[in-house]
């Protein structure tokens, strides 16, 4: 097995204990809207997939403008500084994948297979599965641990260690 550095394996540590991340569109109006989406990952394309709702704002926007931007945090414990949680800003372009494709069927297990209890809000109409492109991010791993990475560093990260 290769090493792998320390903020690597921090990374890939938050990306895959965190379930939630907030995630950033532009409205019409041309005004910021974050909301709350569960996530998963999926591997073979490297990219995160979130399941929304037709009726979501977040939805509207992310079909409108694709442009996306996902903040991923540690939770915070009671009593402990929050200023070095750790963190990731991961930007990204959104797709709607076509129900039934190689890329949907992808996407759909590996969003089960972190949230199987949502199985039945896979076959309704007005839901849908994203899929997400990361071209870049920012790792905030605590105080003085920040760094930059790019699209195929990020890439790297979604995909299991060999």
């Amino acid at each position: 097995m290769s090493h792998e550095p320390r903020l690597s394996q921090d990374l890939r540590t938050l990306l895959n204990t965190q379930r939630v991340a907030a995630l950033g569109t532009l409205g019409d109006d041309g005004l910021p809207f974050v909301s709350m989406v569960p996530y998963a990952l999926e591997p073979r394309s490297a990219c995160v997939v979130i399941h929304v709702s037709a009726l979501a704002a977040h939805t509207r926007n992310l079909q409108d403008r694709p442009q996306v931007s996902m903040l991923v945090m540690q939770a915070e414990a009671a009593d402990e500084p929050v200023h070095a949680l750790p963190r990731v800003t991961l930007q990204g372009q959104a797709c709607v994948l076509a129900p039934g494709s190689a890329t949907w069927t992808d996407a759909r297990s590996a969003y089960l297979a972190r949230f199987p209890e949502v199985e039945p809000m896979t076959e309704l109409g007005d839901f849908m599965f994203v899929a997400i492109q990361l071209l870049g991010a920012r790792q905030v791993a605590g105080f003085g641990a920040a760094r930059s990475l790019e699209a195929d560093e990020i890439a790297q990260l979604l995909r299991p260690l060999a």
